[in-house]
Protein backbone atom coordinates (compact mmCIF):
# COMPACT_ATOMS: atom_id res chain seq x y z
CA UNK A 1 0.00 0.00 0.00
CA UNK A 2 2.48 2.37 0.56
CA UNK A 3 4.76 1.32 -2.06
CA UNK A 4 1.69 2.39 -4.71
CA UNK A 5 1.37 5.74 -2.37
CA UNK A 6 4.78 6.37 -2.98
CA UNK A 7 4.88 6.04 -6.89
CA UNK A 8 1.55 8.49 -6.89
CA UNK A 9 3.87 10.82 -4.85
CA UNK A 10 6.44 10.59 -7.07
CA UNK A 11 4.41 10.56 -10.61
CA UNK A 12 2.90 13.98 -8.98
CA UNK A 13 6.29 15.76 -8.27
CA UNK A 14 7.24 14.36 -11.55
CA UNK A 15 4.07 16.44 -13.01
CA UNK A 16 4.38 19.53 -11.03
CA UNK A 17 8.09 19.83 -11.94
CA UNK A 18 6.77 19.37 -15.92
CA UNK A 19 3.85 21.75 -15.36
CA UNK A 20 6.59 24.11 -14.11
CA UNK A 21 9.37 23.80 -16.90
CA UNK A 22 6.42 23.87 -19.08
CA UNK A 23 5.67 27.30 -18.09
CA UNK A 24 8.57 28.49 -17.76
CA UNK A 25 9.50 27.68 -21.49
CA UNK A 26 6.77 28.69 -23.27
CA UNK A 27 6.55 32.26 -21.41
CA UNK A 28 10.03 32.76 -21.76
CA UNK A 29 9.65 31.40 -25.74
CA UNK A 30 7.43 33.94 -26.17
CA UNK A 31 8.59 36.86 -24.76
CA UNK A 32 11.86 35.85 -26.47
CA UNK A 33 10.00 35.89 -29.80
CA UNK A 34 8.55 39.54 -28.58
CA UNK A 35 12.76 40.29 -27.72
CA UNK A 36 13.79 39.00 -31.45
CA UNK A 37 10.68 41.09 -33.14
CA UNK A 38 11.75 44.26 -31.50
CA UNK A 39 15.34 43.88 -32.35
CA UNK A 40 14.22 43.18 -36.32
CA UNK A 41 11.49 45.96 -36.14
CA UNK A 42 14.27 48.60 -36.23
CA UNK A 43 16.22 46.54 -39.34
CA UNK A 44 13.12 46.14 -41.44
CA UNK A 45 12.10 49.85 -40.98
CA UNK A 46 15.18 50.83 -41.64
CA UNK A 47 15.44 48.88 -44.90
CA UNK A 48 11.83 49.92 -45.68
CA UNK A 49 13.20 53.50 -45.37
CA UNK A 50 16.29 53.10 -47.59
CA UNK A 51 14.37 51.66 -50.09
CA UNK A 52 13.06 55.53 -50.74
CA UNK A 53 15.24 56.58 -53.65
CA UNK A 54 16.15 60.65 -54.27
CA UNK A 55 16.47 60.84 -58.15
CA UNK A 56 18.87 64.09 -59.55
CA UNK A 57 18.61 64.86 -62.85
CA UNK A 58 21.27 66.67 -64.50
CA UNK A 59 20.98 69.51 -67.30
CA UNK A 60 21.95 67.84 -71.00
CA UNK A 61 24.53 70.54 -70.79
CA UNK A 62 26.01 68.53 -68.12
CA UNK A 63 29.69 66.96 -69.05
CA UNK A 64 31.10 63.56 -68.33
CA UNK A 65 32.96 65.68 -65.66
CA UNK A 66 30.55 66.86 -64.29
CA UNK A 67 29.30 63.63 -63.92
CA UNK A 68 32.21 61.93 -62.35
CA UNK A 69 32.43 64.86 -59.86
CA UNK A 70 28.94 64.38 -58.57
CA UNK A 71 29.47 60.72 -58.47
CA UNK A 72 32.81 61.18 -56.00
CA UNK A 73 31.06 63.32 -53.66
CA UNK A 74 28.51 60.74 -53.49
CA UNK A 75 31.05 58.50 -52.58
CA UNK A 76 32.52 60.43 -49.68
CA UNK A 77 28.87 61.45 -48.63
CA UNK A 78 27.93 60.31 -45.09
CA UNK A 79 24.45 60.81 -45.21
CA UNK A 80 24.51 58.15 -48.97
CA UNK A 81 23.97 54.68 -48.86
CA UNK A 82 24.26 53.57 -52.55
CA UNK A 83 23.77 55.41 -55.77
CA UNK A 84 23.49 54.48 -59.42
CA UNK A 85 24.02 56.40 -62.61
CA UNK A 86 21.51 56.32 -65.41
CA UNK A 87 21.96 57.40 -68.44
CA UNK A 88 19.17 58.98 -70.33
CA UNK A 89 19.46 55.95 -73.01
CA UNK A 90 19.03 53.48 -70.23
CA UNK A 91 16.27 55.63 -68.77
CA UNK A 92 14.87 55.46 -72.17
CA UNK A 93 14.68 51.65 -72.67
CA UNK A 94 13.44 51.57 -68.98
CA UNK A 95 10.27 53.52 -70.02
CA UNK A 96 9.99 51.71 -73.47
CA UNK A 97 10.05 48.44 -71.20
CA UNK A 98 7.20 50.01 -68.75
CA UNK A 99 5.09 51.30 -71.85
CA UNK A 100 5.48 48.54 -74.11
CA UNK A 101 6.93 50.49 -77.56
CA UNK A 102 9.21 52.94 -77.92
CA UNK A 103 8.11 56.58 -77.44
CA UNK A 104 11.33 57.70 -79.36
CA UNK A 105 9.92 56.95 -82.96
CA UNK A 106 7.11 58.99 -83.13
CA UNK A 107 8.71 62.47 -80.46
CA UNK A 108 12.21 61.95 -82.74
CA UNK A 109 14.08 62.95 -80.02
CA UNK A 110 15.05 61.71 -76.26
CA UNK A 111 13.59 64.12 -74.40
CA UNK A 112 14.74 61.84 -70.97
CA UNK A 113 17.89 63.60 -68.78
CA UNK A 114 20.75 61.94 -67.34
CA UNK A 115 20.45 60.95 -63.16
CA UNK A 116 21.58 59.68 -60.40
CA UNK A 117 19.01 57.74 -58.54
CA UNK A 118 20.13 57.75 -54.40
CA UNK A 119 19.17 55.46 -51.62
CA UNK A 120 19.78 57.82 -48.60
CA UNK A 121 20.85 56.19 -45.26
CA UNK A 122 18.07 55.27 -42.59
CA UNK A 123 19.32 58.07 -40.56
CA UNK A 124 18.15 60.67 -42.89
CA UNK A 125 14.85 59.22 -44.22
CA UNK A 126 12.80 62.26 -42.34
CA UNK A 127 11.37 65.62 -43.48
CA UNK A 128 14.40 68.19 -41.94
CA UNK A 129 17.32 66.05 -43.19
CA UNK A 130 16.11 65.56 -46.64
CA UNK A 131 15.03 68.80 -47.23
CA UNK A 132 19.12 70.04 -46.36
CA UNK A 133 20.42 67.19 -48.72
CA UNK A 134 17.97 68.63 -51.39
CA UNK A 135 19.42 72.32 -51.05
CA UNK A 136 23.05 70.74 -51.18
CA UNK A 137 22.24 69.22 -53.89
CA UNK A 138 20.46 71.97 -55.94
CA UNK A 139 23.71 74.46 -55.31
CA UNK A 140 25.01 72.33 -57.92
CA UNK A 141 23.74 74.97 -61.13
CA UNK A 142 23.67 71.79 -63.64
CA UNK A 143 21.13 69.67 -61.36
CA UNK A 144 17.60 70.84 -62.90
CA UNK A 145 15.26 68.79 -61.03
CA UNK A 146 15.44 66.61 -57.85
CA UNK A 147 12.38 64.31 -57.57
CA UNK A 148 11.46 62.16 -54.43
CA UNK A 149 8.30 61.19 -52.81
CA UNK A 150 7.94 63.67 -50.07
CA UNK A 151 4.26 62.30 -48.73
CA UNK A 152 5.71 58.70 -48.40
CA UNK A 153 9.01 60.06 -46.73
CA UNK A 154 6.14 61.58 -43.68
CA UNK A 155 3.81 58.94 -44.08
CA UNK A 156 6.56 56.02 -43.15
CA UNK A 157 8.19 58.32 -40.10
CA UNK A 158 5.00 59.02 -38.51
CA UNK A 159 3.63 55.11 -39.10
CA UNK A 160 7.59 54.04 -37.97
CA UNK A 161 6.79 56.06 -34.53
CA UNK A 162 2.80 54.73 -33.62
CA UNK A 163 3.97 50.94 -34.34
CA UNK A 164 7.34 51.64 -32.19
CA UNK A 165 5.24 52.69 -29.60
CA UNK A 166 2.89 50.10 -29.48
CA UNK A 167 5.72 47.36 -30.17
CA UNK A 168 7.15 49.40 -26.27
CA UNK A 169 3.39 49.07 -24.77
CA UNK A 170 3.13 44.80 -25.27
CA UNK A 171 6.37 44.38 -24.48
CA UNK A 172 6.09 45.72 -21.12
CA UNK A 173 2.45 44.27 -21.12
CA UNK A 174 3.80 40.92 -22.14
CA UNK A 175 6.98 41.37 -19.62
CA UNK A 176 4.48 41.64 -16.90
CA UNK A 177 2.49 38.54 -17.99
CA UNK A 178 5.56 36.33 -17.94
CA UNK A 179 6.60 37.30 -14.15
CA UNK A 180 3.02 36.81 -13.42
CA UNK A 181 2.69 33.50 -14.87
CA UNK A 182 6.30 32.04 -13.80
CA UNK A 183 5.26 33.53 -10.28
CA UNK A 184 2.43 31.50 -10.11
CA UNK A 185 3.51 28.28 -11.36
CA UNK A 186 6.55 28.52 -8.17
CA UNK A 187 3.84 29.83 -5.91
CA UNK A 188 1.74 26.33 -6.47
CA UNK A 189 4.92 24.55 -6.42
CA UNK A 190 5.68 25.59 -2.94
CA UNK A 191 2.21 25.73 -1.87
CA UNK A 192 2.11 21.48 -2.39
CA UNK A 193 4.84 21.55 0.20
CA UNK A 194 3.59 23.66 2.53
CA UNK A 195 3.66 20.85 5.39
CA UNK A 196 7.49 19.93 4.78
CA UNK A 197 8.66 23.73 5.03
CA UNK A 198 6.50 23.64 8.64
CA UNK A 199 7.39 21.04 9.72
CA UNK A 200 10.93 21.81 9.24
CA UNK A 201 10.69 24.55 10.83
CA UNK A 202 9.25 23.15 13.83
CA UNK A 203 11.93 20.83 14.62
CA UNK A 204 14.28 23.62 14.79
CA UNK A 205 15.46 23.91 10.95
CA UNK A 206 16.50 27.74 10.54
CA UNK A 207 14.68 29.62 7.42
CA UNK A 208 17.74 30.19 5.09
CA UNK A 209 18.31 26.69 5.61
CA UNK A 210 14.73 25.54 4.78
CA UNK A 211 14.92 28.05 1.68
CA UNK A 212 18.00 26.76 0.24
CA UNK A 213 16.95 23.21 -1.18
CA UNK A 214 13.34 24.95 -2.83
CA UNK A 215 15.31 27.49 -4.22
CA UNK A 216 17.73 25.20 -5.71
CA UNK A 217 15.21 23.19 -7.11
CA UNK A 218 13.37 26.21 -8.60
CA UNK A 219 16.79 27.85 -10.00
CA UNK A 220 17.44 24.25 -11.61
CA UNK A 221 13.73 24.14 -13.11
CA UNK A 222 14.40 28.01 -14.38
CA UNK A 223 17.77 26.89 -16.33
CA UNK A 224 15.74 23.76 -17.92
CA UNK A 225 12.93 25.95 -19.05
CA UNK A 226 14.85 28.92 -20.14
CA UNK A 227 17.43 26.43 -21.37
CA UNK A 228 14.49 24.99 -23.79
CA UNK A 229 13.07 28.06 -24.87
CA UNK A 230 16.54 29.52 -25.76
CA UNK A 231 17.17 26.18 -28.02
CA UNK A 232 13.34 27.02 -29.61
CA UNK A 233 14.03 30.42 -30.04
CA UNK A 234 17.18 29.57 -32.07
CA UNK A 235 15.56 26.93 -33.96
CA UNK A 236 12.93 29.91 -35.46
CA UNK A 237 15.97 31.76 -36.57
CA UNK A 238 17.80 29.10 -38.53
CA UNK A 239 14.53 28.37 -40.06
CA UNK A 240 13.68 31.93 -40.90
CA UNK A 241 17.15 32.51 -41.92
CA UNK A 242 17.32 29.57 -44.67
CA UNK A 243 13.46 30.25 -45.51
CA UNK A 244 13.69 34.27 -46.07
CA UNK A 245 17.37 34.89 -46.36
CA UNK A 246 16.51 38.28 -47.46
CA UNK A 247 15.50 39.51 -43.88
CA UNK A 248 19.20 38.30 -43.06
CA UNK A 249 18.16 37.77 -39.42
CA UNK A 250 21.08 36.59 -38.38
CA UNK A 251 23.25 39.58 -39.25
CA UNK A 252 22.99 41.23 -35.50
CA UNK A 253 24.53 38.39 -33.44
CA UNK A 254 25.42 40.60 -30.12
CA UNK A 255 21.87 41.80 -30.28
CA UNK A 256 20.57 38.11 -30.74
CA UNK A 257 23.06 36.79 -28.01
CA UNK A 258 21.98 39.51 -25.42
CA UNK A 259 17.99 38.49 -26.26
CA UNK A 260 19.35 34.89 -25.76
CA UNK A 261 21.45 35.68 -22.58
CA UNK A 262 18.40 37.74 -21.35
CA UNK A 263 16.08 34.77 -21.59
CA UNK A 264 18.62 32.74 -19.31
CA UNK A 265 19.12 35.11 -16.42
CA UNK A 266 15.07 36.45 -16.05
CA UNK A 267 14.50 32.74 -16.03
CA UNK A 268 16.69 31.92 -13.12
CA UNK A 269 16.26 35.94 -12.04
CA UNK A 270 11.49 35.39 -11.83
CA UNK A 271 11.88 31.82 -10.49
CA UNK A 272 14.73 32.62 -7.38
CA UNK A 273 12.75 35.61 -6.36
CA UNK A 274 9.47 33.68 -6.86
CA UNK A 275 10.46 30.62 -4.57
CA UNK A 276 12.52 33.00 -2.43
CA UNK A 277 9.00 35.00 -1.32
CA UNK A 278 6.81 32.07 -1.30
CA UNK A 279 9.06 30.16 1.10
CA UNK A 280 9.06 32.92 3.26
CA UNK A 281 5.24 33.40 2.95
CA UNK A 282 4.67 30.38 4.78
CA UNK A 283 7.84 30.69 7.12
CA UNK A 284 5.80 33.13 8.61
CA UNK A 285 2.19 31.31 8.46
CA UNK A 286 0.65 30.00 11.67
CA UNK A 287 0.35 25.97 11.19
CA UNK A 288 -3.62 26.70 11.33
CA UNK A 289 -3.08 29.15 8.35
CA UNK A 290 -1.94 26.39 6.47
CA UNK A 291 -5.04 24.45 6.10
Amino acid sequence: MSSSFEKFQKRRLISSYFSVVLSIFLVLFLLGLLGLFVINSKKLSDDFKEEIAMTVFFKNEANDSVMKAFQEELKVAKFVKSSEYVTKEQAAKQHTDIIGEDFMTFLGANPLQNSFDIHLKADYIDTENIRKIESRFRANEMVSDIVYDKQLVSLVNDNIKKVSMWILIISGILAFIAVILINSSMRLSIYANRFIIKTMQMVGATKSFIRKPFIMRSIKLGLIGSFLAVLALIGVLIYLDTSFPNLEILEEPLFIGAVLLGVLLVGILITWLSTYFATQRYLNLRTDDLY
